[in-house]
């Protein structure tokens, strides 16, 4: 899977960090706090699908003191671009190689970059040491039998977030609102690299696939909420929307522009996402 710029990751990162839901963040970090103290060693994270890093700067500052993170991308660029985003966000980098090691916050995180195509080889990459796997943004991209996949070779908890819920509300309203965002959907299901993808429906597929494993399983809502401060945001996202709903070619194409045009100057979006943390019962 690829196509994600570093320059749009970088733009979504600060709405992406804004829309956690952050009483079941502060779970997960207690799970591991506990577990670091219990058993005096680091906590070992796996990053799915890990983009420019941004999953590892929002949690690292409230995990324990000593961290590992295994970030794993399909994309060599996003992997690149990555190490130099952690390395930039570091207070003081140990060594680069063969693992990057680095200090922030008095934490000591070292950081593994593993290029692996998720598509094929999900069971091996959740067969490596891990007390959690995460992601973000990413399990609305996959296909429902690669989410069957998942759910069957996952012995480890889970914990995902901004995975889209297919809901959506611009304002001011614009009559074309409902119709693009149902262009937008069937766009959604598309092949992004793992099969059709499930869209909107990959979060009750995860809770479906997960409870049958004897997983406990627990959704939070974490929407997106933009306004006018972050004007950039909001003209990117109505401008790949309408990219997307062109290509379906469902809507006419001055509809669209119309739509496109509006939206520019839309003064507030919400996008709906649910965080996901399931763990074996």
């Amino acid at each position: 899977m690829t196509g994600f710029s570093p320059e749009w990751l970088a733009l979504r990162e600060p709405a992406d960090h804004r829309a956690r839901h952050q009483a079941l963040q502060q779970q997960v970090c207690t799970r591991l706090e506990v577990l670091a103290r219990t058993e005096q060693r680091t906590v070992r994270i796996i990053d799915l699908g890990c983009g420019s890093g941004s999953n590892l700067r929002a949690l690292a500052g409230s995990l324990p003191d000593q961290q590992h993170w295994t970030l794993v991308d399909y994309d060599p660029l996003l992997l690149e671009a990555a190490r130099t985003a952690v390395i930039g966000w570091a207070d003081h980098v140990v060594a680069e190689q063969p693992v990057l090691r680095l200090s922030k916050n008095k934490k000591t995180i070292e950081v593994s970059f593993v290029q692996v195509d998720l598509a094929l080889d999900i069971e091996t990459v959740l067969g490596w040491p891990a007390d959690l796997i995460t992601a973000a943004a990413f399990f609305d991209l996959v296909a429902e039998p690669w989410l069957v996949r998942f759910c069957k070779a996952l012995r480890t908890p889970l914990y995902t977030v901004l995975t889209y819920d297919g809901h959506e509300q611009w304002l001011p309203p614009h009559p074309s609102d409902s119709s693009i965002l149902k262009a937008f959907h069937a766009h959604q299901k598309t092949d992004k690299g793992f099969g059709v993808a499930a869209g909107p429906e990959a979060a009750g597929i995860l809770q479906r696939e997960l409870q049958l494993r004897r997983f406990e399983v627990t959704l939070a809502p974490s929407p997106w909420q933009i306004d006018r401060s972050e004007t950039a945001l909001i003209q990117a996202l109505a401008t790949g929307s309408a990219a997307a709903v062109r290509e379906t070619r469902l809507i006419g194409a001055q509809d669209v522009d119309q739509w496109l045009a509006a939206r520019h100057k839309a003064e507030h979006c919400t996008v709906g996402h649910w965080d996901i943390l399931a763990t074996p019962s």
